[in-house]
């Protein structure tokens, strides 16, 4: 039989002829389009990180890699899809905090996102902003915390969505501030900005990259970043440990796979996202969105990702809020 009959045959019977590995099939990577699990809605923080990345990887590696957007459960819609997916590189997951929050704050999942989900590269950091719609009395951070502290409960906070980095930012906020703020989750960053602009909320904390062209249209009123620094993006804004000494939150964007994810193609993907960080017109969308390159390897964006999981586990556990 000669060898094409004998690849048609097995192929058809659905066995690898002799010799062939998934690092055979590997080599061609991607042969088709590669898909891009998004955890909530577009136009919210994790959204334009998947579309910055996924703009770029197609254009460096020659096939369409498309953002699929499946809120629920806080990401974990996504993320659950994303792990019971085959582990050929054609589903990748863009995770970030609340992966590594839900993994205490849900006590039922029925996956582990430590053990499930092989993290391939790091993107970016961005800051929270704590913004108010114009129409709010409040005109600074100072003056947030004096009336916070003078009316608890009273003023409303939105974020986008349980677990979020913005959730727990909130908390560790209230914890350290000494105020008390009444929550209000929606279902991702967009919804809740909608709130904020209609007065449905006082107070959003949200990820830079889905707040800045609010603020810059003057639709928002920016009143801290929550980095120990100020953005340059808004180097007039100061940041809140300013006025809450050593209070800092944010968010960090990833790209991962299905763990047995065949490692030449974790490299070239890991490579392929390497590139495109280094590029001049990729920095400076980062740096437009207010944020900085997450630049580890492999592996230290592991450990980070282990770290910032017990990290938020003893914030959830000091706060409370797990279930």
């Amino acid at each position: 039989m000669k060898r094409r009959d004998f690849l048609l045959l097995t192929a058809g019977a659905g066995i690898a002829p002799v010799g062939f590995s998934p690092s055979m099939a590997a080599v061609d990577y991607p042969a088709k389009p590669v898909r891009v699990m998004v955890g909530f809605p577009a136009n919210g923080p994790v959204d334009i990180a998947g579309r910055v990345v996924s703009e770029w990887l197609t254009e460096r590696l020659g096939q369409h890699f498309a953002v699929e957007n499946k809120p629920g459960e806080s990401g974990n819609t996504a993320t659950r899809e994303v792990v019971r997916a085959a582990a050929d590189g054609y589903t990748l997951l863009i995770f970030g905090p609340v992966n590594t929050i839900n993994t205490t704050l849900f006590g039922d999942l029925d996956f582990d996102f430590g053990r499930d989900i092989l993290p391939i590269a790091g993107l970016y950091r961005v800051p929270l902003v704590v913004e108010v719609n114009p129409s709010v009395p409040v005109n600074s951070a100072a003056e947030l915390l004096t009336y916070a502290r003078q009316n608890p409960g009273k003023l409303k906070v939105g974020y986008g969505g349980k677990g979020t980095p913005q959730h727990i930012g909130i908390e560790l906020f209230k914890w350290m501030a000494k105020v008390d703020m009444k929550l209000t989750a929606f279902t991702g960053s967009v919804p809740a900005l909608q709130a904020l602009q209609a007065g449905k909320v006082d107070v959003m904390f949200d990820p830079l990259p889905s707040s800045i062209g609010l603020i810059r249209d003057n639709k928002l009123r920016p009143l801290a970043v929550t980095t120990l620094v100020r953005s340059p993006v808004l180097p007039d804004v100061p940041s809140m440990s300013e006025h809450v000494p050593g209070y800092e939150a944010g968010s960090w964007f990833g790209l991962g796979a299905p763990r047995e994810t065949p490692a030449e193609v974790v490299a070239k993907l890991d490579a392929a996202v390497g590139e495109g960080l280094a590029t001049t017109r990729i920095r400076l969308r980062i740096e437009s969105l207010g944020g900085t390159p997450l630049l580890l390897s492999q592996r230290e964006l592991a450990q980070f990702v282990t770290a910032e999981t017990e990290r938020f586990s003893l914030v959830i556990k000091a706060a409370g809020i797990g279930r």
